[in-house]
């Protein structure tokens, strides 16, 4: 079975290199077919990037392609690389291409017309915003590919493109040179650590700095005093020794290293504010150990082998980072007197680190690991295949891992301003109008995908510039809640439009149950009573509470009627026992049974002329009595003693004439007005009352009044004479609690 197999194999590799692509995708006819199209220079740098490509073992598709990077970006370009190479291969080319259309994203906007200070401040965000923007750009770069591969190739063609501005001293001060050596350290850097591409991320930094910061990248390699390969040859010595030492005492050990590359250097000087001779890890070995009880055996025998720096050993093993990061970190004066690090760690702690949930450049760049971890994930798994593709025995198991899909449920679009926004895959225009701003969502009636109008319900894509029509006012639609219509598929944008519809349901309750408290503080007469006491007083906190629970009908008319009454100040007790006295204390009217018009009453000299009893001092009998001729209502009887009827006897007497109660009137009922006043007690309203319907004194109107645990009680009492009213106020002032009782 194995020689058929290996056969078959052979021969389907003899028929590929048969075929038209794979021989015009040979490496020398790639080259010179480059260079009959863009020239020399075009396939010189396409040699580089194929060279990087190549060290990577990506096969041999992608060599190809890196061979194509310098060529121009255009649909003829595009049609001739699909003629002379096939589709696979064109669309490499292609996706290195579509990411070019991010490029610049990642810089402030200039405004035309400003200065540098007006722009800044229109322009630029905080910091935090600027990270999270960036951050933002790094994904999207990754979602818009399908193949891995083509980041491996834009990475190439970024790091080539660095080489050649850096060995050009016009380049080097040229302000595009700066702008794209920011644009690798911000962006381009960060990817190849995040999947682990440290042949690419290293020189891409190096080069960046040597770009952006030139005095402090010569002050550094000046102080090494060695090239690159001079300190790879110190590193390789130092492994060899610790290699032996270690194998002597059986310890099974992997020793990796390389010598810490300039930019790495300059960063810890930058984080650790120090000075490039204060620093112990510029050159570093990795000791990778079977067991556990392995790596401190293995730190006792490096520490026998090179003395110790003082302060600079951390166990990370006992104490592990906050990324859960161990390992032990030793500094020592290795080979030659040169200061050198050495880690510690096993297999198992070698794997975390390098390709779980991603720690690693967590840590480096400052990310949040809990908040990224699906994300950190698939990027591990994408390191797993780079680090396995040596070891993968079928093409088409690697070609499988590179096309993974690394963003499943989150595509990236654009403002028109440029930012990047986040979304769930296959959300629509409207969720991206609530991704940017709620009230821009609630406003939104329209939109254009990369220029072109569309229906609000299209799925968007990574990479598309979005700009929303709105509108000056108004809100969404109820339709896009109904799932089946496909206005919205985030979250967000159905928990806003919610929220809308809440927020309305809630303002037409809460004007409804505003018009009928007004309309119950107009009919108790209390049109300017504060408001805030009267909802305090119905148990709510504030005056909307109280409407929206009224329009709710979560309180009934009589609770509002009690609450109105207690704000007023026309009810005196607060508690639960008071209950049944608030509700005796509430005004209460009868039918009197007294007679409104004076008859009985004798007037000396008239008879048959209209009488009536004056309101103000309203006469009972036996008090004395007079008359006032009115000019348009007859004669008024008053009290003798009343204080109108003295002012009038000195400004008119000729208009008052004596009177006297018949024997008629002595039999009627009079109306009075008795006002008690006494310490406020339960049950202190039910003992008066008592006391009035002992002596047969019909009350037919009463109100009261509570301050300060003081109570007013005003009677409104129908009685047939003085004494019968003398007697009962007399027993009223015997009631516990009354301080005086007297007629009004």
């Amino acid at each position: 079975m194995t020689a058929p197999n290996q056969h078959d194999r052979e021969r389907g590799a003899s028929l590929a290199i048969a075929s038209p692509a794979a021989d015009a995708a040979a490496p020398e006819a790639v080259v010179r077919w480059v260079a009959e199209r863009a020239g020399p220079v075009a396939a010189a740098r396409g040699e580089a990037a194929a060279a990087l490509m190549d060290k990577l073992k990506l096969g041999t598709e992608c060599v190809a392609a890196a061979h194509l990077i310098a060529l121009p970006d255009d649909s003829e370009t595009e049609q001739a690389v699909q003629a002379q190479f096939g589709a696979d291969i064109a669309a490499l080319f292609s996706g290195v291409h579509r990411m070019n259309s991010l490029r610049g994203l990642s810089r402030p906007v200039k405004t035309p017309g400003t200065n540098a200070a007006q722009n800044s401040a229109a322009t630029a965000s905080t910091a935090g915003e600027q990270a999270q923007q960036t951050e933002a750009l790094r994904k999207m770069l990754l979602a818009m590919v399908d193949d891995i591969r083509v980041v491996l190739l834009k990475l190439a063609e970024r790091l080539v493109s660095l080489r050649a501005v850096a060995l050009s001293p016009e380049a080097r001060r040229n302000e595009s040179a700066q702008a794209e050596a920011r644009e690798v350290m911000d962006i381009f850097a960060p990817l190849a650590n995040r999947l682990g591409v440290w042949q690419l991320k290293w020189e891409l930094e190096d080069l960046s700095l040597r770009l952006l910061e030139p005095t402090k990248y010569h002050a550094i390699a000046h102080y090494l005093d060695e090239t690159r390969i001079e300190r790879e040859a110190y590193i390789d010595t130092t492994k060899a020794l610790l290699r032996d030492a270690l194998g002597q005492a059986g310890i099974p050990t992997e020793v990796t290293g390389r010598s810490k590359h300039i930019y790495s250097i300059y960063e810890k000087m930058q984080r650790k504010h120090l000075a490039v001779e204060e620093l112990y890890d510029i050159r570093a070995v990795r000791v990778i150990v079977p067991e556990l009880k392995d790596c401190y055996t293995a730190l006792g025998i490096v520490h026998s082998m090179f003395q110790p720096i003082p302060g600079e050993f951390d166990d990370y093993i006992a104490k592990p980072k906050a990324n859960n990061y161990r390992s032990l970190h030793t500094s020592v004066i290795g080979p030659q007197g040169k200061a050198l690090e050495v880690q510690i760690r096993t297999q198992e702690m070698h794997q975390s680190s390098e390709f779980g949930v991603a720690a690693h450049w967590n840590y480096k760049e400052g990310g949040n690991a809990a908040r990224d971890a699906g994300f950190a994930s698939k990027i591990a798994g994408l390191r797993q295949v780079l680090s396995w593709g040596k070891d993968v025995s079928s093409p088409g198991e690697l070609l499988a891992g590179f096309k993974s899909s690394l963003f499943d449920e989150t595509i990236f679009v654009l403002t028109p301003q440029g930012k990047i926004i986040d979304l769930p895959r296959d959300a629509t225009p409207i969720d991206f109008a609530y991704a940017v701003h709620t009230g821009l969502g609630h406003r939104c009636r329209g939109a254009k995908v990369d220029g072109a109008m569309v229906p609000l319900t299209t799925p968007l894509k990574s990479g598309q510039r979005v700009e929303i029509t709105a509108a000056k006012e108004g809100g969404p639609s109820r339709d896009w809640l109904n799932p089946e219509n496909g206005y919205l598929r985030s979250n967000r944008g159905r928990s806003k439009v919610r929220q809308w519809f809440n927020a309305l349901d809630m303002q037409e309750t809460l004007t409804s149950g505003r018009a009928a408290v007004e309309k119950d503080l107009q009919r108790h007469g209390q049109t300017a009573l504060n408001l805030d006491r009267l909802a305090h007083e119905a148990g709510f906190k504030s005056p909307d509470e109280l409407y929206v629970a009224v329009g709710r009908a979560e309180i009934n008319h009589r609770e509002l009627d009690l609450a109105i009454r207690k704000a007023a100040g026309l009810l005196g007790e607060t508690t639960t026992e008071g209950a049944a006295a608030r509700e005796a204390r509430e005004v209460h009217t009868a039918r009197s049974r007294a007679k409104a018009g004076g008859g009985g009453i004798l007037v000396v000299g008239v008879d048959k002329l209209m009488t009536g009893l004056a309101k103000c001092c309203k006469p009972v009998p036996p008090d004395p009595i007079v008359g006032f001729v009115t000019r348009l209502k007859g004669i008024t009887i008053h009290r003798a003693d009343c204080a109108n009827v003295l002012r009038m006897q000195s400004d008119e007497p000729n208009r008052i004439i004596t009177a006297d109660w018949g024997e008629a009137a002595q039999s009627d009922l009079f109306s009075v007005q008795i006002e008690v006043i006494a310490h406020d007690r339960q049950g202190l309203l039910r003992d008066v009352s008592d006391v009035l319907a002992r002596e047969k004194i019909n009350v037919t109107a009463v109100n009261t009044m509570t301050r300060d645990f003081v109570a007013k009680m005003k009677f409104t009492a129908e009685v047939r004479s003085m004494d019968q009213l003398r007697v009962a106020l007399t027993q009223v002032t015997q009631v516990k609690g009354v301080q005086n009782a007297r007629r009004v």
